[in-house]
């Protein structure tokens, strides 16, 4: 005896998925019209805005209110700009020029993008504060270590994407910030006092809140006073307790993708963890980034068998589907106020350049300035680099997380032609002949967490004990600083445009 459709069609309303390539393949839109709730689009989902545009519309062809969803935070983390890299500055690079009225006007252009494009929902912005520099999954994602700062530009992120018809979804909650684990690999623990957790971790929580964001991701974390051995993906105290009760949030809470290690090894697979997180309070179950027609049928059938042996009740999937939907129309009426907004000139936040009208799906030179000068802006100097004609540039090469993908960064793309560039991996170079290749060139030393990188202090160390020497740290910078340089230049971000203020401020 088949499925009940109407039943399949209650639980695939719950459900966020993915598919190969730049087109919707046939699954994706027979599932779009049975009910799916929407789709993710990654970066091999991304060649063109008019392409981008193409495929947002077949799916809505499917069923008009069809979720779709992105991870665009600009800086490190980017689809649209997953080639070339942002030209937007990451909110590491936000908090540190700390102007509310520029991160929300960043916010605007981004969200202008999507909108473009036909993506309703951004799964940004992140709100973690980053309070441990080792953090290898947040770092440069953040606004910064202090909870009310990062609670003000999460307030501003939030408007600047609602204002012109994108609907927010802040995560990682209850805050990813002081873990020194990737809950892509394991799941991470945060065993703090609940005190510590709110005055530390719940402020921009709080503010997302505030600002109407209209919806906030769970993260795969072990919170040991709120989820015992669990993660927060699972928890009921997390998701019920304290998210709806506590700070008051009505809106659509969205997993973090369950494929990750931190949720599937919890929970003995991607099926189950749909369950556990529904049962937990969830509300829109992200996949993953690898899905496929049969993925979503294993999925929709351990929730139909969850229903059927008391793990979940009706109410709660009933609940969560309409959740979901509530986004869905949302982000709607959302878009259609934009729009209005945008005919008498009201978009964009006082003081700013209006964002991109749509344009071919590109956004207007404005709002692609705007993220150089602020970007530029975010750039610290500490020393004098001095002349840097002719130098030897060279990067250190660094892995990605998986939320970064391979996304190009550095400052080849804005060096001048006198300037040679040389790659190397740290802790596999012999700096001796980095010093002959130089001869009598000073050096720049390019890297992303040089102080973490294996052997990246030894090699800069050893770089500088005979030439002058220049660090670029584009990642998260720490309280590390190498002796013996001439300068060391922070920009807080990786980004295309990171690397072009990095460029501006040495001369280039």
């Amino acid at each position: 005896m088949g499925l009940d459709p109407g039943l399949r069609r209650l639980v695939l309303g719950t459900l966020l998925a993915a598919y190969p390539g730049p087109t919707p393949p046939a699954w994706a839109l027979e599932l779009t019209g049975a009910g799916l709730a929407g789709f993710t689009l990654f970066g091999p989902n991304v060649q063109t805005p008019a392409q981008v545009a193409a495929a947002t519309a077949a799916l809505r062809a499917a069923r008009p209110d069809v979720l779709v969803t992105i991870d665009e935070e600009g800086g490190d983390v980017t689809r649209l700009a997953h080639a070339t890299g942002s030209p937007y500055p990451g909110n590491a690079a936000l908090g540190a020029v700390d102007d509310v009225t520029l991160t929300r006007q960043v916010y605007a252009a981004i969200g202008a993008e999507l909108a473009a494009v036909g993506v309703t929902v951004n799964l940004a912005p992140t709100v973690d504060v980053n309070s441990v520099d080792e953090n290898p999954v947040i770092g440069t994602r953040s606004f910064g270590a202090d909870p009310a700062r990062v609670a003000a530009h999460t307030a501003a992120a939030v408007a600047g994407l609602q204002g012109v018809g994108v609907a927010a979804c802040a995560k990682h909650f209850p805050g990813h910030g002081a873990t020194v684990a990737d809950s892509h690999l394991e799941l991470p623990t945060v065993d703090v006092p609940l005190d510590v957790l709110r005055a530390r971790d719940l402020p921009p929580f709080a503010a997302a809140v505030a600002a109407d964001a209209k919806a906030i991701m769970t993260a795969h974390i072990r919170v040991p006073a709120l989820t015992g051995d669990g993660p927060a993906t699972f928890s009921r105290a997390v998701l019920v307790d304290l998210l709806r009760r506590e700070l008051g949030f009505t809106g659509t809470v969205v997993t973090d993708a369950l494929e990750m290690r931190g949720a599937v090894v919890a929970a003995g697979g991607v099926g189950p963890a749909a369950v556990a997180a529904l049962a937990a309070g969830a509300d829109l179950l992200c996949v993953g980034a690898r899905v496929d027609a049969a993925l979503v049928g294993t999925v929709v059938a351990e929730i139909v068998a969850a229903l059927g042996d008391g793990r979940l009740t009706l109410d709660r999937v009933e609940e969560a589907a309409a959740r979901s939907a509530t986004l869905a129309t949302g982000a709607a009426t959302l878009t259609t106020h934009a729009r209005a907004a945008a005919a008498v000139g009201a978009v964009a936040p006082a003081g700013a350049a209006a964002p991109a009208g749509r344009v071919g799906g590109q956004v207007a030179a404005t709002s692609t300035g705007l993220g150089y000068a602020v970007a530029r802006r975010a750039v610290t100097v500490e020393g004098t680099p001095g002349g840097l004609a002719g130098a030897l540039v060279v990067q250190a090469h660094a892995t990605a997380t998986l939320a970064e993908g391979r996304v190009p960064w550095g400052l080849g793309p804005h060096l001048p032609d006198d300037v040679e560039e040389v790659r190397v991996v740290a802790g596999a170079t012999d700096p001796a002949a980095l010093r002959a290749l130089a001869g009598d060139r000073p050096i720049v030393l390019v890297a992303r967490h040089l102080w973490r990188l294996p052997g990246g202090p030894e090699l800069v160390e050893a770089l500088a004990a005979t030439h002058p020497v220049t660090v670029v740290e584009m990642g998260w910078p720490g309280r590390w600083r190498p002796a013996g340089v001439r300068a060391f230049v922070a920009t807080y971000g990786a980004s295309h445009a990171n690397g072009h203020a990095a460029a501006d401020a040495l001369g280039w």
